[in-house]
This record gives C-alpha cells, structure tokens and sequence, in this order.
C-alpha cells in the first residue's frame, strides 16, 4: 500500500470500517470499487469533511465488512472522524459538538431458550 497519513476503525453493530487517508484529490475507494455518487447514504458520510472544509482534500480507502448498509456508512462515519481528529487537532471539538466521535454501542440483544426470540415469547394455549 502507499504512503497513508491516518488509518483508523470504526464499528457499528456487526461493521466493521478500516479507513485509510492518504492527501490527494477526493477520490473515495471502498472494497477496491469506487464510490457511487447516486449512493444513498452519500450526504451523511460526507458530513465529517464538510464540518471541517476537507473536502476533496484526501484521498479515501475504506475495507468494510459485516452489517447492512446503514451500519456500514455509521461505522465509515466513526473511522473518517476518528482520522480527521489524528490529522487536524482542532477538529475533534467540531466533530464532538455534532456528535460523530461518539460509538453507537447498541447491538442486536441474543435470542434466549424458552423464547421465540430475544424478548418475544411462543404463542400461549389456554387448552
């Protein structure tokens, strides 16, 4: 791999995001494809470089595994502000105030015996 300034992990329920920043032109490489513009969640992973005017000012790549969409793009939101506060120190207070440098710790809670599912019961027969 080339020469990268910042990498770091972010997580969301089962994702797992590892991102690598690197100076260059805006180019954002995601599982060695490169990112869809018509992507739908590209608004909110771009929020982190907006907050802090360094769009377009890296070059992005990004392994992630695990998870649906959704948990995907919160876990690349975690590891891109976590790289961004190792970069530029001031940063972090944006970031903090908007609440990205913040891990989501909720998880899917496991299924228990005697039960459907986690919390869900099986039907009740009265007779």
């Amino acid at each position: 791999m080339k020469k990268y300034i910042s990498n770091s992990v972010g997580r969301r329920k089962t994702s797992v995001a590892r991102l690598y920043l690197k100076p260059g032109t805006g180019k954002i490489i995601i599982n060695n494809k490169t990112f869809l513009k018509n992507y739908g969640l590209k608004n909110k992973i771009f929020q982190p470089l907006e907050l802090t005017n360094n769009n377009g000012k890296f070059d992005i790549y990004i392994n992630i595994y695990g998870g649906g969409v959704t948990s995907q793009a919160e876990a690349i939101i975690l590891a891109l502000s976590r790289s961004l506060c190792k970069i530029h120190k001031s940063a972090r207070k944006i970031l903090k105030l908007n609440k990205l440098l913040t891990r989501d710790s909720r998880m899917v809670e496991r299924k228990k015996y005697g039960r459907k599912k986690s919390r869900k019961k099986f039907q009740f027969s009265k007779r």
